[in-house]
C-alpha cells in the first residue's frame, strides 16, 4: 500500500469533526491495527478510489509543470525568440513564432523538416526560428558548425540552402564533402570552412545548449510555441492546431 494513502484517507475520514479530534499518534496499537484494517477493507471494496487519487495527483503535477514551464519561457524570452543570431524564416513579421531545436543527425528532425515547410505554406503568418542543437555526437557538431558558419559568412539565404542540404544528407561528413556542398551552392567554401572553428560559432552552439538545458530540452526536435514546449515530432496538422489554440489564448 502506498504510504500516502493512510494519512490521506485519515484526513478525509475525519474532516467532519474538530481539527484536533483525531490524532494518529495517540492511538493504541490495537486501535491503529483496527483502523488500518478498516482502510484496507474500504479500499478493497472501492479500488477505483486509488485510480482517482493517482489521476488527481498526475493532473496536479502536470498543471504545476506547465506553470513552471511558462515561467521559464518568460524568463528566457529574449534568448528564445530574439537572440540575434539564429536563422529566422517563414514570415519575419508573423503574429506567432515557432522555435525549433534541431540536430541534422536526428531522424525525427528529418521527418519534421517537410512538415515545417508545409506549415509555413499553409500558414503565412508564422515566424520560424531554427536553433542548432547538436546532441548526437561529433558528426552532429561538425554539421551544425558548417551551417552556422555559412550563416555568419554568407547570410540567411546561404544558411537555408545549407540547412536543407544537410537535412537530407546521408553518411558521414568531412571537410572535402562540406567543401563540395559549399561549392555546389556557389558559396565561399574557404571562408566557411575557416569560420567553422571560430569562437563565434562555438558561442552559438554553447548558448543554444545552455538555453535547452534551462528549458529542460534534452531531445530533438523540440519546439516552443508561445509559452509551451512541444517535445518530439509533430505533423503539420497537429502543429497548426497548437498554433490556433495559442492564437486564441490572446
Amino acid at each position: 500500500m502506498r504510504t500516502w494513502i493512510l494519512p490521506a484517507l485519515a484526513a478525509l475520514t475525519f474532516t467532519t469533526g474538530p481539527a484536533a479530534a483525531f490524532d494518529v499518534t495517540a492511538m493504541s496499537d490495537q486501535e491503529r491495527e483496527s483502523f488500518r484494517a478498516e482502510i484496507r477493507e474500504y479500499l478493497l471494496d472501492n479500488p477505483e478510489i486509488i485510480l482517482e487519487a493517482v489521476q488527481v495527483l498526475e493532473a496536479r503535477q502536470a498543471q504545476e509543470q506547465a506553470s513552471a514551464e511558462k515561467d521559464i519561457i518568460s524568463n528566457n524570452a529574449a534568448a528564445i525568440f530574439e537572440d540575434g543570431f539564429s536563422w529566422v524564416g517563414g514570415n519575419p513579421e508573423g503574429d506567432i513564432t515557432v522555435v525549433e531545436f534541431m540536430d541534422y543527425r536526428c531522424g525525427f528532425c528529418r521527418r519534421a523538416a517537410p512538415e515545417i515547410e508545409k506549415l509555413l505554406v499553409n500558414d503565412t503568418n508564422v515566424r520560424l526560428v531554427i536553433k542548432e542543437l547538436p546532441i548526437l555526437g561529433d558528426q552532429s557538431v561538425i554539421m551544425s558548425r558548417f551551417a552556422i558558419a555559412a550563416h555568419q559568412v554568407a547570410g540567411d539565404d546561404a544558411y537555408k540552402a545549407v540547412h536543407d542540404v544537410l537535412m537530407a544528407m546521408n553518411g558521414d561528413v568531412d571537410d572535402a564533402r562540406l567543401r563540395r556542398v559549399a561549392e555546389d551552392l556557389q558559396l565561399d567554401a574557404d571562408a566557411i570552412l575557416a569560420q567553422m572553428g571560430s569562437d563565434d560559432v562555438t558561442q552559438v552552439i554553447a548558448e543554444n545548449r545552455a538555453l535547452a538545458q534551462a528549458l529542460n530540452i534534452s531531445g530533438t526536435p523540440s519546439f516552443i510555441v508561445k509559452d509551451e514546449v512541444l517535445r518530439g515530432f509533430l505533423p503539420a496538422d497537429q502543429m497548426e492546431i497548437v498554433i490556433d489554440e495559442k492564437r486564441n489564448e490572446g
